[in-house]
């Protein structure tokens, strides 16, 4: 489950100028892009360099990078490399031969919005320069794309701090912190404000099977932050849930569908579900890029499916029974029905519907 993708081993960071750690998960450094292999958290800080589109597509394959907003920042330092390898080839053709790596980068993750999101952006950036080398105008908006995401998770987090508005503990899935973001993170982003105010007893991370995001990333990012954490397996929200507590369900969005469901982490519904049953509230915590109008709800966003091997086994040894296959959905779509508020930069959308959806999209 852990193995490199093709081509991505072999590859050593230069020395970078910064520290590991989650607010610097993607750096762009010595005119190359940089990730920290999130595959290999906690239990070692290392970044890949790459060099070329695919690269970066295969990286966001891989999982090396992950995260609705953090695709999409990678893809937009991705697109800066397409066109310096088309420049390279040809000064008058570049912007036709940098269609070919961006087709590939699309299909690297199908359910993230926020690649294509980018991919579109940079493009439209790309049609409007004038002739010659197109890297700087291009790096300069990927720049501003990765800016812009940090902005967002600081202003969501002040705004989620605001609803939480009392003291309490809350349970998070999957990882929605800095290391999916381009800093600060959405999900993680309320609970380092709701902290900072005073307003966090615990935060229960969710181990989050098959990749274990919530028990190697959110768990590392909020310890070095000194916010007490505990890991919880997702069968032991119910119990916690019913034991008082908990206030909130806090989660982020790989899409929003333009009725307000939200497809996120597998396993999120379940919370969702159990969250209503208790009378603990649900928040879901992302930029409005997250937001896709152009579908109406979320049966019709296409969910990934990935390897039964994730699920069968761990790291490098086999868990599954002998000849026993698996159905590993990556991620679940949680009805707006079950939210009770959706944190946006923009704004909070309470209790989300397409009109409130449309009306937050059109402000």
């Amino acid at each position: 489950m852990y193995e490199f993708a093709t081509g991505l081993n072999q590859m050593e960071a230069l020395s970078l100028d910064i520290s590991a750690d989650a607010d610097h998960a993607i750096v762009w450094q010595n005119d190359r892009l940089y990730l920290l292999d999130q595959r290999l958290l906690p239990d070692e800080e290392h970044y890949i360099e790459l060099h070329t589109c695919a690269e970066a597509a295969a990286a966001i394959t891989a999982m090396v990078v992950r995260g609705a907003p953090a695709i999409g920042i990678t893809a937009a330092y991705a697109v800066v490399l397409a066109a310096r390898a088309g420049f390279a080839q040809s000064a008058t053709g570049w912007l036709r031969l940098m269609q070919r790596d961006l087709a590939v980068l699309g299909l690297a993750r199908p359910t993230a919005v926020n690649l294509r999101w980018a991919i579109e952006r940079m493009e439209r950036v790309a049609l409007g320069l004038p002739s010659g080398d197109p890297e700087a105008a291009l790096l300069a908006a990927a720049v501003q794309i990765h800016q812009e995401d940090v902005a967002a998770n600081k202003r969501i987090g002040e705004i989620g701090a605001r609803i939480v508005g009392e003291r309490t503990s809350v349970i998070t899935h999957c990882n929605a912190g800095a290391l999916a973001t381009g800093g600060y993170g959405t999900a993680l982003g309320v609970v380092r404000s709701a902290f900072a105010a005073g307003l966090i007893d615990w935060v229960y991370a969710d181990e989050t099977r098959p990749w274990f995001q919530g028990s190697r990333l959110t768990a590392w990012e909020l310890s070095r932050d000194a916010i007490p954490v505990r890991i919880i397996t997702e069968g032991a929200a119910a119990r916690l849930m019913g034991e008082g507590g908990v206030g909130w369900v806090i989660v982020g969005a790989d899409r929003i569908a333009a009725n307000g469901d939200v497809v996120n982490k597998i396993g999120t519904y379940n919370l969702a579900v159990v969250a209503r049953y208790h009378g603990v509230k649900v928040m879901v915590a992302a930029p409005t890029s997250t937001i896709d109008l152009s579908v109406l709800n979320g049966e019709r966003i296409p969910i990934e499916m990935r390897s039964p091997d994730e699920v069968l086994s761990c790291r490098d040894r086999r868990i599954g029974a002998p000849g026993v296959d698996a159905w590993n959905p990556v991620f679940d779509v949680t009805p707006a029905a079950l939210i009770d508020v959706i944190v946006t930069e923009r704004g909070a959308i309470h209790l989300p519907d397409a009109n409130k959806v449309a009306e937050l999209m059109n402000s």
